[in-house]
């Protein structure tokens, strides 16, 4: 008797529209490649990745293997419609963190918030807070991972810019997997490097929370390790006769 193969559900994420939207956007974007130095992610994970402006998250949204069911963090302002996105990617987006010219800037995203507002629509981000209501991001969070899903968080410091060379981890994700300890989940943490000159995400081995907790450090320096790791990634270069697991030209 042949044994009948299993198909994976394929996760479908937003409206026709947004679909519709993001095969176009494929035009436009080439395919990355995905490297992983261990495990696959496959559920209750939180994953950790440089944003490198909108490529970070774009890409991953478009490309990143789609029986995968993830939900984004990010940042409130994104989430509260149109006015709210314009006057986020205007000012705090492409002028301080980019370097725009403020006008430049401000004209631009007459054209760009609209496109951005529908996208993270789309995306059905999980807004993140500076202040207490990050409980209720923290909440949601955990009801997902509960769920099966896996987080991906873009946590770092970009005040400055975004640079190759990362400057440091906000700790905010550490509260997500502390939060997770408490109702028993011990969720595995990847570290991720985009490299935007290669094209490549580099996904680091797994690591249970619970073992980084046994490092005995504080938020902060366990946020900079895992920084400092995502750093070396960044020059990860692949054995030549190291077989790919997804590449450019894999099947969707």
């Amino acid at each position: 008797m042949k044994k009948q193969k299993t198909k994976t559900k394929k996760v479908k994420k937003g409206g026709i529209v947004y679909r519709g939207f993001k095969g176009i956007l494929k035009k436009f974007f080439k395919k990355p490649e995905f490297v992983y130095l261990g495990e696959k992610p496959d559920k209750q994970s939180v994953i950790l990745c440089n944003h490198v402006g909108i490529s970070g998250p774009l890409k991953l949204e478009m490309y990143f293997d789609d029986t995968f069911n993830f939900r984004f963090w990010g940042t409130h302002e994104m989430t509260e419609g149109l006015v709210s996105t314009y006057k986020y990617q205007s000012y705090n987006f492409y002028h301080k963190k980019k370097g725009w010219n403020l006008f430049l800037a401000r004209m631009f995203c007459i054209l760009a918030a609209p496109v951005s507002n529908m996208f993270y629509k789309g995306l059905n981000l999980i807004p993140t807070y500076r202040d207490m209501r990050l409980r209720n991001t923290l909440k949601v969070s955990t009801e997902e991972i509960k769920k099966g899903k896996n987080i991906i968080i873009f946590p770092e410091d970009s005040e400055t810019g975004y640079h190759d060379v990362l400057e440091g981890y906000h700790p905010g994700f550490t509260l997500l997997c502390n939060q997770c300890q408490k109702v028993g989940i011990d969720t595995p943490v990847y570290v991720v490097y985009f490299n935007k000159y290669t094209n490549t995400y580099v996904f680091d081995k797994p690591v249970a929370y619970s073992k980084l907790l046994s490092l005995g450090l504080t938020k902060e320096e366990l946020s900079q390790k895992l920084c400092d790791r995502a750093n070396e990634l960044k020059d990860y270069v692949k054995p030549e006769n190291q077989e790919e697991t997804q590449n450019e030209n894999s099947t969707n």
